[in-house]
């Protein structure tokens, strides 16, 4: 029996038959009380955590003793502080030791106190040369350069010591491209680099695997040179042996600037030269030396290298910045910024907010204010008619158009406009950013000989007298049919939009892919496109802002949309006159361009008889954008009675671009709204051939397909079979400056060189100086279709 009780009860052992009974009890209590018990000790074990917490942050352990440390800091001289040993030992890593770069974020503020101005500057010249021609280059321009610094140090009252000048077959990468080089004088250090390309094994491979290995090495920081001011770089190439950039022209010195971009966190301050040794090296290297010039003396002023655009000086080639910024003056629809935009933003009032131009009676509130509601706007969209209802008349109220502190600013500055005065704005193209990285130009460039790098986009009126349904603004500029707030005088209007956009051009300066040369010229306006957004001819001083931009020998070629025609008839010379021809017809009109006027079609009109008369004083054009569903179908024949009406130089046809919106959305628009450009060219040759039928002697001259546009001219710019659709600039400013803005000359008089053969109609239009390129920056072939694809592949 006691060999059975020894099986049953194991633990009889160790406490006896009388202790069992008392563990059973602990068990069965336990059993029963386990949960709240858990919880309590839980409690109990946070409550204690926490406490240990506080007082180690409260108080640090005194029984760890604090040692001092000598620190030498960079004036040379030492300075003792107290270190926590317990910090040292757990801030010492096991790991390799790692080269310091300045990867790390830091805010604007601490980075520009950082900047001693009592340190001096350094210019490093690295270079390499295999026939010595570039050696001799270096040394002359280490001469100039000197005498260069000398003028700097006066401008900037900063210290600059002589500039070093160092072949890279005889240096130690290490002690230059691992970390910034070690001076005396402890000094900022800028390089710049002159490479000539070669395709054989030269030190400039060495150099370039070196870049890599650095960038590379786990050991070293991304950005180890980013100490640096900054960095240049100029090649010399041979067009001749390597025609094409993609295939080896100036190679390795692009090469160089992209492992530096890296290594240096994006302190790209100039864009890449580059020179034919053989043609235009000379003239190249002095516009890429005045230009580092300029940027040095900015950083020694300011100790940064300006502004730059989302991602300048990264090595990976990207368009991403153009993707919701295509708004040449061209239509098309966009994305809305984001969902957190759309909570936190409010609808604009369409109408300029005229809301708070009203007073309200009843001591400034009314019975919907009273319930915290807006009172509806009470507003008259029409400039013409009386009423047989006398009215108390009302001194008005004169605003700003774009006030500093409303939504409309906020929404405009968002989009990327600089807003000049209260009314006028510039912004810089997608295809002023993509001719300085040679990706192509505007359509202009191949119409009429625009370069699309020194053209400004601006407006001195952002109000507009229509809503149209493919307006790309989202509604966020105002809109109204009688100016009625504050009029900004014309000087400073020029002078603030030139800023703008001096300033935007030069934040493109970091930018991967950017042409020194076409910089050198962008940094100098020579055209003016007054079609960014708004009614240009809406501003009261319009012709006086035209006189400024002829005086300075920029062309203007300014856009209206046919609702103002009494300042249309007042307009005195522009170089190029468009008129916007959005529909055939009045109810068309009034579905696509939704007008604010009630007389729009007697308005529209007016405008095509007055552009008729002025069609041999100015070069005149019809815009047609075609919206498919709006303003295509059986249409051909209504625009064809248009242009017998208007009798205009020019017609443009071009298909409207989607991008998605919500404003698109509401008006009915959607992706199937956009044309094929083989729908565009056929609806050209149906407009070409009604034309004929009429007997107005019009062809189809030009094209631009990768803007989905295309040219029909009138014969008067055929010449000897050749049409001659360009502009010759400097024959327009000598008629004008001969002549004055009221002189008689025709269009005639300032037609330029025949059109290009790469532009004219069936070639394409693609700047041919440029490559296309995907997202990822390589080249793409371009692939024009202008006839219906068979049903079986659609």
């Amino acid at each position: 029996m006691s060999a059975v009780c020894e099986k049953t009860d194991p633990l009889q052992g160790v406490f006896g038959v009388h202790h069992g009974t008392k563990f059973d009890d602990i068990v069965e209590l336990w059993h029963g009380h386990r949960t709240p018990i858990i919880f309590c000790a839980l409690i109990v074990l946070v409550a204690i955590r926490f406490y240990i917490h506080n007082v180690e942050d409260a108080e640090p352990l005194k029984s760890i003793p604090k040692q001092f440390e000598t620190k030498v800091i960079p004036d040379g001289t030492s300075k003792q502080s107290d270190i926590d040993v317990s910090e040292k030992t757990t801030a010492k890593s096991n790991g390799p030791r790692r080269i310091k770069g300045g990867v790390t974020k830091k805010p604007a503020t601490e980075e520009k106190d950082q900047y001693d101005k009592s340190r001096p500057i350094k210019i490093m010249v690295f270079f390499s040369s295999v026939t010595t021609k570039t050696e001799k280059i270096a040394q002359q321009y280490l001469s100039s350069l000197e005498r260069s610094v000398d003028q700097l140090s006066r401008e900037t009252e900063r210290q600059f010591l002589k500039p070093e000048l160092h072949d890279l077959a005889d240096i130690d990468f290490e002690d230059f491209f691992v970390s910034p080089a070690k001076t005396a004088d402890n000094a900022y250090l800028f390089y710049l680099f002159l490479i000539p390309s070669y395709n054989i094994d030269t030190i400039n491979d060495t150099l370039l695997q070196h870049l890599e290995e650095t960038h590379h090495d786990f050991r070293i920081d991304t950005a180890p040179l980013a100490p640096l001011l900054g960095y240049s770089v100029f090649g010399f190439g041979d067009r001749e042996g390597w025609p094409d950039e993609a295939e080896g022209y100036c190679f390795q010195a692009k090469e160089v600037d992209k492992w530096m971009s890296k290594l240096t966190g994006r302190k790209r301050a100039y864009p890449v030269g580059m020179g034919d040794m053989k043609s235009d090296h000379a003239d190249r290297f002095q516009e890429w030396t005045l230009g580092v010039q300029e940027v040095i003396g900015h950083v020694a002023r300011t100790g940064t290298l300006g502004e730059g655009v989302t991602g300048s000086g990264d090595a990976m080639e990207s368009d991403a910045e153009d993707v919701a910024e295509e708004d040449d003056g061209e239509v098309l629809f966009e994305d809305d910024a984001s969902s957190d935009d759309k909570e936190s933003s409010r609808p604009l009032d369409d109408v300029e907010d005229l809301g708070r131009m009203i007073r309200p009676s009843n001591g400034g509130r009314t019975a919907n204010a009273a319930n915290g509601k807006k009172a509806p706007l009470a507003v008259d969209f029409t400039s013409y008619g009386s009423s047989t209802k006398k009215r108390t008349p009302v001194a008005p109220v004169i605003k700003e158009m774009v006030a500093k502190n409303s939504p409309t600013y906020a929404a405009l500055t968002k989009q990327g406009y600089t807003i000049v005065g209260s009314h006028s704005g510039v912004k810089i193209c997608r295809w002023t950013k993509s001719a300085l990285r040679g990706r192509g130009s505007c359509y202009k460039y191949s119409l009429y000989g625009i370069n699309s790098h020194q053209c400004m986009e601006t407006t001195p009126s952002l109000s507009c007298s229509n809503k149209c349904v493919f307006c790309w603004r989202h509604g966020t500029n105002p809109v109204g049919t009688t100016w009625r707030w504050v009029v900004d005088p014309p000087d400073m209007i020029f002078a603030g939009v030139k800023e703008g956009h001096y300033k935007k051009i030069k934040m493109m300066r970091g930018v991967p892919g950017v042409r020194a040369e076409r910089y050198a010229e962008a940094l100098k306006i020579r055209h003016c496109a007054l079609s960014l957004v708004g009614e240009p001819i809406f501003y009261p001083h319009i012709n006086e802002f035209l006189a400024m931009l002829h005086a300075e020998r920029i062309s203007s070629f300014l856009v209206c949309n046919a609702q103002h025609p009494d300042q249309l008839a007042a307009l005195k010379a522009v170089t190029q006159l468009y008129v916007s021809i959005d529909a055939s017809n009045k109810d068309s009109l009034r579905k696509i361009d939704r007008p604010l006027h009630r007389d729009f079609w007697e308005r529209f009109q007016r405008c095509l008889d007055i552009l008729r008369e002025k069609r041999f004083r100015h070069r005149t054009v019809f815009r047609l954008t075609l919206v498919k569903g709006f303003n295509v179908e059986d249409e051909a024949e209504g625009y064809a009675q248009l242009v017998e009406r208007g009798l205009p130089c020019f017609v443009e046809v071009k298909g409207v671009t989607y991008c998605g919106t919500s404003t698109s959305s509401n008006a009915g628009l959607s992706m199937s709204n956009v044309p094929f450009y083989w729908e565009v060219c056929e609806f050209v040759r149906a407009l070409e051939r009604k034309l004929k039928d009429k007997g107005l002697p019009y062809g189809i001259a030009a094209e631009h397909a990768h803007s989905c546009c295309i040219l029909l001219a009138s014969e008067r710019f055929l010449v000897d079979g050749k049409w001659h659709t360009h502009i010759d600039y400097k024959r327009f400013f000598e008629l004008l400056e001969e002549r004055g803005p009221d002189g008689e000359w025709t269009p005639e008089d300032y037609m330029g060189e025949p059109t290009p053969e790469w532009a004219l109609w069936g070639n394409g239009g693609f700047d041919p100086r440029d490559d296309r390129v995907d997202r990822k920056g390589r080249k793409i072939e371009n692939v024009v279709v202008r006839e219906a694809p068979p049903p079986e592949s659609w």
